[in-house]
């Protein structure tokens, strides 16, 4: 099978509905995106070309079919339809779904939400792609008095970014590379923009929650965290969520014939991770590992 990379798609020019969203995946009693059991819905499509993406299926806005061969019967002939296939080997990566179905869906987990202090988070891919709908979602949950965030890379329009978060109690907000030029020709990023939709959240008083990924060749480095940590200074905001590199992405790659050209970067060491904690914690941020 040839191996090729993901398509992408522009931030800028996607159609977006308020009333029907493309998902991929609702993930329950999650306890890594926000506070208390969270259950997260993971929105397709994102214009960014992360080399460490984890969620390959999350780039394509399309919905995508993919054969898994551990179920394959190998029938003859194969009808190749995810509808059809008798064991259930292929399969459909995204769904089209409504206002109501989704509300519907997140709300059966309404009990763990009410007793651990969880709540909803909205998750991609980018959810700023899908933005109109997200933002009414997150706007009816609220009424149901459901604790809502959301997870962003926060390269959008502030018109698009603002409206949404404002629905929400925590917006967990990537900062990745830090050198504009690299942010462009790696991860097709407009770091200024991200850096000025970042302080405006701040100042509206949105809990905005910096988080920075720890990709060795790329954000891993001294030099990398003493940018972070001068960009945050002034903001006031004494929080950061530090997430190392893993490779559980790797079988999803391999699973939509996409090439993963991480596989031969080691996770970060502890002592590696140690030292740009310590920097963060002398600066005074509360570091978290993950989250």
């Amino acid at each position: 099978m040839t191996l090729s990379a993901a398509p992408r798609i522009s931030c800028e020019v996607i159609e977006t509905r308020a009333d029907v969203a493309r998902i991929f995946n609702i993930q329950r009693y999650s306890l890594n995106d926000g506070r208390g059991i969270r259950t997260v819905v993971f929105f397709k499509g994102c214009p960014h070309t992360c080399p460490w993406c984890a969620n390959p299926e999350s780039i394509s806005p399309k919905i995508e079919t993919v054969r898994r061969e551990s179920k394959c019967l190998h029938c003859a002939p194969c009808l190749r339809d995810a509808e059809e296939c008798p064991s259930g080997a292929f399969e459909h990566i995204g769904r089209d779904v409504t206002l109501e179905e989704l509300e519907r869906e997140v709300m059966k987990d309404e009990v763990f939400f009410r007793s651990s202090g969880g709540g909803v988070t909205l998750s991609g891919g980018e959810v700023l792609m899908q933005a109109p709908f997200a933002t009414a979602l997150l706007q009816r949950l609220r009424r149901w008095g459901i604790h809502t965030a959301i997870e962003t890379a926060g390269d959008a329009p502030l018109s698009r970014l603002l409206p949404l978060a404002k629905q929400c109690d925590e917006v967990l907000f990537d900062l990745k590379i830090m050198d504009a030029e690299q942010a462009k020709t790696v991860v097709k990023m407009n770091l200024p923009r991200v850096l000025d939709n970042f302080l405006r959240l701040a100042e509206e008083g949105i809990n905005v929650i910096p988080r920075v990924p720890l990709i060795p060749g790329f954000t891993l480095s001294e030099a990398n965290m003493n940018r972070v940590l001068a960009f945050l200074i002034p903001s006031g905001i004494r929080q950061l969520h530090l997430l190392p590199f893993h490779q559980y992405g790797e079988p999803k790659y391999r699973l939509l014939g996409h090439e993963w050209t991480m596989n031969q970067v080691a996770v970060p060491t502890e002592e590696e991770i140690a030292t740009l904690r310590q920097m963060a914690e002398r600066a005074g941020f509360l570091v978290t590992l993950g989250g």
